[in-house]
Parts: C-alpha cells; sequence; structure tokens
C-alpha cells in the first residue's frame, strides 16, 4: 500500500503517551436527551512503530478510579459496582490487533477493550495528525480518535426507567482520544 498521500508517519520504535498532552475522555446520554461528558485523568501506554507499519502496536491502561465527569456524586456512583466497580477492577485496558490505512491520515486501528474483566472487539477511528519537534528538541506524535462502546455488552448493566419513557443512561458510550506520544 502507498502511504504517499500520509502525513510523515512515526520513527520506527516505542512511542508513548505524555498524560500532560493527551486525554481520555467519552460522552453518554442521560435523561435521554443531555450528555454527561467525562474524562479519566491518569492513563498510560505505548505505541510500537513497526515496519510496515500496519504491524504496529498500540497497549493502554486507564486507571478506572480517576474518572470525572465534573459531580462529585455522579463520580462516587460510577466507581461503584453499578457501574465501574473499580476496587474490584482497577484497570481498563486497550491492545490493538493490527492497523489499517483508510485514506489520507485516517486510519482504523482494531483491538480488545478490556472493562470490568470482560473484553470486547473495538475499532478506533484515527485521524493522524502528524509528527513535530517540540520546542526542547523532542519528537512528539499526535493524534485524535474515537469510538462507541455498548457499556452493558461489558457489564455495566445500572440503568432506571423513567417515568416519561427512556432510561437514565444511555447504553452506548462514545470515548474520544486527544494523545500526544514522545519518542522513547
Amino acid at each position: 500500500m502507498s502511504t504517499s498521500t500520509i502525513t510523515t508517519l512515526p520513527k520506527t520504535g516505542t512511542w508513548t503517551i505524555d498524560p500532560s498532552h493527551s486525554e481520555v475522555g467519552f460522552v453518554a446520554k442521560h435523561l435521554v436527551v443531555s450528555k454527561v461528558r467525562g474524562h479519566f485523568a491518569a492513563f498510560s501506554g505505548a505505541i510500537e512503530v513497526t515496519d510496515p507499519i500496519e504491524a504496529s502496536t498500540v497497549e493502554v491502561s486507564i486507571e478506572s478510579a480517576s474518572i470525572s465527569t465534573g459531580d462529585e456524586g455522579r463520580d462516587g456512583h460510577v466507581k461503584s459496582p453499578d457501574f465501574l466497580d473499580v476496587e474490584t477492577y482497577p484497570q481498563l485496558t486497550f491492545r490493538s490487533t493490527g492497523a489499517h490505512h483508510r485514506s489520507g491520515d485516517t486510519w482504523t486501528i482494531p483491538g480488545e477493550l478490556t472493562i470490568r474483566d470482560v473484553t470486547r472487539a473495538v475499532e478506533l477511528n484515527v485521524d493522524y495528525l502528524g509528527v513535530f519537534t517540540d520546542p526542547w528538541g523532542n519528537e512528539k506524535a499526535a493524534f485524535s480518535a474515537s469510538t462507541e462502546v455498548d457499556r452493558e455488552a461489558f457489564g455495566v448493566t445500572w440503568n432506571q426507567a423513567l417515568e416519561t419513557g427512556g432510561v437514565l443512561v444511555g447504553r452506548t458510550v462514545k470515548v474520544e482520544l486527544e494523545i500526544q506520544l514522545a519518542r522513547a
């Protein structure tokens, strides 16, 4: 496959996530019509860039207790056994199973997401933003990615019916990633 239309790809080797310049966020429906946004404050991971690039691997670990939605009461509930059960399942993980170029700087990264010890296949839709050098001479790479997951498929099934119809918490959660990598 020709990559001539792709922004310069990262050099082969290990690239680690720079958590101070990255975000792991999510959006879930609330009360059928509104959205609740949140993020995880503690995560780590690396991409092993190979030649060919399609054989590269991604591994990410997220501390489930680092979740924040901007409301302490809601955060406490999401950390409870009703949702993430952070005491029993302290980590959420993602491991890629490939990399597929779609066009230009867009890719699909299939992988396995584990939440509450349940592993399901997911696909990240990735916009590769390129490689650059920061003001201190360090090589960086960046991308944006997203996917949607069915939380109930991971055993996160708590909900409450509404008198007006529908449920309190939507079944689908959109995951949004803004990632900056540093060459290891």
